[in-house]
């Protein structure tokens, strides 16, 4: 089952969209998903809150913010209406900041997701 998830995982990356800007290009298709999750970052627990989430990264909304280059883990509960599957999937992530920002009154984290791994269900 893992690699039968995973490879339908694999075809989202497959999707181009147009580039945002010049300095911008995306690779995934973007799912606007709001999904709590825990960011660890070495012996650091912080929560958070997904905006979006894709095959190769994705965009955190959090109360603090993550330095940018820090190595981070986190587990997604992907809706099985998203990965195309008949039950929810647990995804355990790694990956790693690349961009932290205040948004109004919450700062905004992106990460890319370096590895990940389906949890049997």
């Amino acid at each position: 089952m893992n690699g039968e998830l995973k490879s339908s995982v694999t075809l989202l990356s497959d999707h181009v969209e147009a580039p945002i800007t010049s300095q911008e290009v995306r690779c995934a298709v973007r799912f606007p998903l709001s999904l709590p999750v825990v960011v660890t970052s070495g012996a650091d627990e912080r929560t958070a809150l997904t905006r979006n989430v894709s095959a190769s990264g994705v965009l955190f909304e959090m109360n603090g913010p993550l330095d940018v280059g820090e190595d981070i883990r986190f587990s997604l509960r992907m809706p099985g209406t998203v990965l195309g599957t008949p039950h929810d999937v647990l995804v355990h992530c790694q990956g790693r900041v690349v961009r932290c920002s205040m948004s109004q009154s919450q700062y905004q984290a992106a990460a890319t997701i370096d590895d990940y791994q389906f949890v049997e269900q």
